[in-house]
């Protein structure tokens, strides 16, 4: 074992080691080459085959997507069609190939326009290169049949496009239309037939949306004309429609984006007649993510993902359309203060509509996670961090932890479990790699000095799986890893450690195990008042300021969690165990500029502290499933949002 400097990037070219090469870049970009992809599942799998590399740009002021555009080359730059039909965009995804990177290095004009990006690669997905993409001068036009009045728009996985609840009166789909971003079936997906990975059938599935230029598209036509082909005595065989489409995942009882979606929009039956309502009519643009993306509840690729569908979903409205966008989902980690490239994306859409689009988002379900750790350091004072990684992890694990401007004294410890020898201590503009043998990473610190994650700088343990099937996978240790800040400045400064988000999607099994915060001072006891943060508890750890790191922006709607039925005359009483509260509960704190630590609005996602969750729609028409989690919060609220309209 030895301590190594971050090695050139076999795609990008960049010597990561190099003065200043992390400043102002993806810290996760860099760990991604210092082990090959590894964590993508590419490494040892044809890494060749990676040709291109999917990206999120945010381009400086005054700089648009058109002007990007136009002054790059389709050889090394290809930007989805739908970028262009809002005009003035200063954010897009991108597919960008080893020359992106040689010109980005080479050539000022370039770096003139981009102002930063971020990674978005699915995990087990070697991205496949655009269809159809912008060229210079282009001028690409709207697609036909695009929806108007009040719309629901989706982003999530698993949509029953089938089930009855989705009907309008006139038995019609209210699906307009349906963009799975997947291109094919089988490896861990849920449901595939096999184990192989096989192209989709555009037959079967839909052509490609030739203004994103991947994935497989699904119009009204085509799901009410497959409905009527297998409908047996008024009967509608909806798992031979689902087989017949390609989307196995929906032969289960559940899935989470058939739950959210009913919430949103479908009608309410004899016991429920308020739900008869102008929701329950609308018109429903839906975007299924592709599993590999929800496999990885890092988030690792949730940035193109979930922007291509909100482009996606737009570009399928009329130009007078109201769109409500409902995003059930999110990551722990990030700047938590609305300065991410996905969220700066949504609030700069938001703004380019006029107020004809709002999205709403999850509040977050990790209020008692212990993935959170805030606190002020005066010159001189440090902070003990001890992060417990867990055994038997097969996927890989990962820290952040975030610094406002100007704290460029706060040193970084980090001391791995059971091995002194390998302490390290950085501070801002260094990295490095701790590598095995064989000169394979199993864990790395990377500290730039600025991040192009978010406002501050983001220092990033990056941790390589304790747990693998094959033998020669790297394995970092699992135990408590020690990490201490030093403020070796002469002014206070306030950080906050997030550790991301590693559990296992619904219905799945990845070999993921969430890390966690550990300190005595932590009360782990679940005493009447010990589910909040307390005053003159002398922990580091934070419930408040657990927050889903995707709805934290400006102009989109975080939406907390309550329960149905209040259990008790406390206030505290009315909120969801695992959800943000709204006014925050906890003492006062030190923070960072503009971090949110309360949701915009609450719904309720509980029946009552005995009955977690609330019911929806199941898989199958007419039956219901039960779910908890603030993902039934958000419907709720875009429900609102759509009966406002009318």
């Amino acid at each position: 074992m030895s301590w190594k400097p971050l090695p050139k990037g076999e795609f990008t070219g960049i010597d990561w080691s190099a003065p200043g090469a992390i400043d102002g870049m993806d810290p996760y970009l860099a760990w991604a080459e210092a082990d090959g992809f590894m964590g993508y599942h590419v490494h040892g799998r044809e890494p060749e085959k990676l040709k291109w590399l999917p990206i999120v740009i945010g381009l400086r002021e005054g700089v648009d997507v058109r002007q990007l555009v136009n002054a790059t080359a389709t050889r090394w730059l290809r930007v989805p069609l739908a970028y262009l039909l809002v005009p003035g965009l200063r954010h897009c995804s991108a597919r960008v190939s080893r020359e992106f990177f040689r010109h980005w290095r080479h050539d000022p004009a370039l770096r003139a326009l981009i102002e930063r990006f971020e990674l978005g690669l699915p995990v087990e997905q070697l991205p496949l290169g655009l269809t159809e993409f912008c060229t210079p001068h282009c001028r690409p036009q709207p697609p036909r049949q695009r929806v108007r009045g009040p719309v629901l728009g989706v982003i999530d996985g698993g949509l029953a496009i089938a089930n009855a609840a989705f009907l309008d009166h006139r038995g019609r789909t209210r699906v307009r239309h349906f963009w799975r971003q997947d291109n094919f079936y089988g490896g861990r997906w849920p449901g595939s037939p096999d184990n192989r990975r096989v192209p989709l059938d555009p037959r079967r599935a839909g052509p490609r949306p030739p203004d994103l230029g991947y994935g497989h598209e699904l119009d009204r036509e085509t799901i009410d004309r497959v409905r009527a082909e297998y409908t047996r005595d008024g009967q509608v065989d909806e798992d031979a429609v689902y087989r017949y489409f390609q989307l196995w995942d929906l032969a289960r009882p559940v899935n989470h984006g058939t739950h959210v979606t009913g919430l949103a929009t479908a009608p309410g039956g004899p016991l429920d007649p308020g739900l008869n309502d102008a929701a329950s009519r609308s018109a429903i643009v839906a975007v299924q993510l592709d599993w590999a993306n929800v496999l990885d509840t890092s988030g690792g690729a949730m940035n193109v993902s979930v922007l291509d569908g909100l482009l996606y979903i737009v570009s399928r409205c009329a130009a007078d359309a109201d769109i409500v966008v409902n995003v059930s989902w999110g990551t722990l980690a990030g700047p938590h203060d609305g300065s991410s490239l996905l969220e700066a994306a949504m609030d700069e859409l938001v703004d380019k509509l006029g107020g004809r689009l709002r999205i709403t988002l999850p509040g977050g379900n990790g209020y008692q996670s212990r993935t959170h750790a805030n606190a002020a350091l005066a010159p001189g004072e440090s902070q003990a961090l001890h992060w417990r990684v867990q055994p038997d992890d097969h996927t890989q694990s990962f820290l952040e932890i975030w610094l406002p401007d100007g704290a460029g004294g706060v040193s970084l410890t980090v001391a791995p479990p059971d091995r002194p020898d390998q302490t390290v201590t950085l501070t801002q503009g260094q990295s490095g790699m701790w590598a095995n043998a064989q000169g394979l990473p199993t864990w790395s610190l990377i500290y730039p000095s600025s991040s192009a994650l978010g406002r501050g700088t983001c220092a990033l343990l990056a941790l390589e799986c304790t747990a693998s099937h094959d033998p020669e996978h790297p394995l970092a240790p699992c135990g408590v890893w020690n990490v201490t800040l030093r403020n070796r400045g002469r002014t206070p400064v306030v950080f906050d450690a997030y550790v991301e988000r590693d559990d296992v999607a619904l219905g799945v099994s990845t070999g993921a195990r969430q890390s966690y915060l550990e300190d005595r001072h932590y009360d782990t006891l679940g005493n009447l008042n010990g589910w909040v943060d307390q005053p003159g508890n002398l922990t580091a750890i934070r419930r408040s300021g657990v927050f889903n790191s995707l709805s934290t922006g400006q102009r989109t709607i975080s939406v907390g969690g309550t329960r149905v039925a209040d259990s008790g005359p406390q206030e505290l009483a009315r909120f969801a165990r695992y959800s943000p509260q709204r006014p925050d509960p906890g003492p006062a704190r030190p923070q960072r500029p503009g971090v949110k630590i309360t949701p915009e609005t609450l719904a309720a996602c509980d029946s009552n502290t005995a009955l977690w969750g609330v019911r929806g729609v199941g898989s199958l028409s007419g039956s219901t499933v039960r779910l908890a989690g603030t993902s039934s919060s958000a419907p709720k609220e875009a429900r609102r949002l759509l009966n406002d309209l009318g």
